[in-house]
């Protein structure tokens, strides 16, 4: 058996995403009769197992599901379960390429078009057309936030690190000063916080300067009247510094 640490060398896994994992019911652990986590031989494949279909792209619950059938061991039926769960991201991956393509013809049809407008003096008005093939060509839109655009999903594959420092006590202070009195959600992969919208500004600037230390955080802001939803999202591997760093005070 081993501890945590131990699991920790042999895996190369932080010990917050073995927590984390354990809490998300894909590692179980047992318990010494001191209270430690004592993990078998069966742990090290089981994580090489959990990061091979997180490299495929599969959230958290299938992953899950994916395990009860790889702990039956036969190796036909996980392949089975694996298949159909491939080819509907194949399908969405697909989608995804088409509209950004098309988005893409929009972008360089809008770039042409700035090019041959003449040069003004004055402010622009009607007669400019700065944006009409944005609206008009192909009548292809901006990918939507939802998982469909180049870097909508980036977090997702940026590695676990932090340029911080000793500064992390700091960073992290400045957000609980900002989050304070904040209404905490779980949602996956993250936290929804709900705030007085005139904190906006200051959360949006501190969220740009978090993501260029720490660019596995996805920040999403919603202003709904005088309520501002903020979002944050992590890989597993970050949980460990999400839960630090977005913690709530009364």
């Amino acid at each position: 058996m081993m501890r945590i640490s131990q699991l920790t060398e042999r895996s190369g896994v932080p010990a917050t995403t073995l927590r984390f994992y354990e809490s998300a019911g894909l590692l179980p652990a047992d318990r010494s009769p001191a209270g430690y986590r004592l993990y078998g031989e069966d742990a090290v494949q089981r994580l090489a197992f959990i990061a091979a279909a997180k490299h495929l792209g599969l959230p958290l619950g299938e992953i899950g599901e994916l395990l009860r059938v790889w702990e039956s061991g036969a190796c036909r039926e996980v392949k089975a379960d694996l298949r159909p769960r491939i080819a509907a991201r194949i399908a969405d991956a697909e989608n995804r390429a088409v509209e950004l393509s098309a988005f893409t013809a929009v972008l360089h049809g809008a770039l042409e078009h700035l090019d041959v407008l003449p040069e003004r003096d004055h402010r622009c008005d009607a007669q400019c057309s700065l944006l009409s093939p944005g609206r008009t060509t192909s009548g292809a839109r901006p990918p939507s936030s939802g998982g469909l655009g180049a870097g909508a999903e980036r977090w997702r594959t940026q590695a676990v690190a932090c340029s911080l420092g000793e500064s992390v006590p700091e960073r992290a202070g400045q957000w609980r000063r900002l989050l304070s009195g904040a209404r905490r959600e779980e949602i996956e992969d993250g936290v929804r916080l709900l705030l007085p919208s005139e904190r906006t500004s200051e959360i949006a600037a501190l969220a740009a300067t978090e993501q260029q230390c720490c660019p596995f955080f996805d920040f999403r802001l919603h202003l709904d009247g005088p309520v501002l939803g903020l979002e944050v999202r992590a890989p597993a591997e970050g949980a460990g510094m999400l839960a630090e760093l977005f913690t709530t005070v009364p």
